[in-house]
């Protein structure tokens, strides 16, 4: 079993975005791993994993429109299970 379970997918669309801004966010706020979050100031892919993907999913939508959103179970993926 992993440590943080929920892989955390997702698109921000928006005005002014900054990556850097946005992975200190995380980092500070955030228990997980893994994290991805690169693009430019009007669109941002996010990965991330964690046991909270409600939490990034609320800040996230804080930032802009988000989309294109994943959220993978990774201990039912790794018996076998659909995620």
């Amino acid at each position: 079993m992993t440590e943080f379970k929920y892989d955390t997918q997702l698109l921000i669309e928006g005005d002014n975005l900054d990556e850097t801004a946005i992975s200190e966010y995380f980092n500070q706020h955030f228990n997980g791993d893994c994290l991805l979050a690169v693009g430019d100031a009007q669109l941002i892919k996010i990965h991330f994993h964690t046991n909270e993907p409600w939490q990034v999913l609320e800040y996230c939508a804080s930032l802009g429109e988000i989309f294109d959103i994943v959220i993978e179970d990774m201990n039912r993926q790794a018996r076998g299970l659909q995620g």
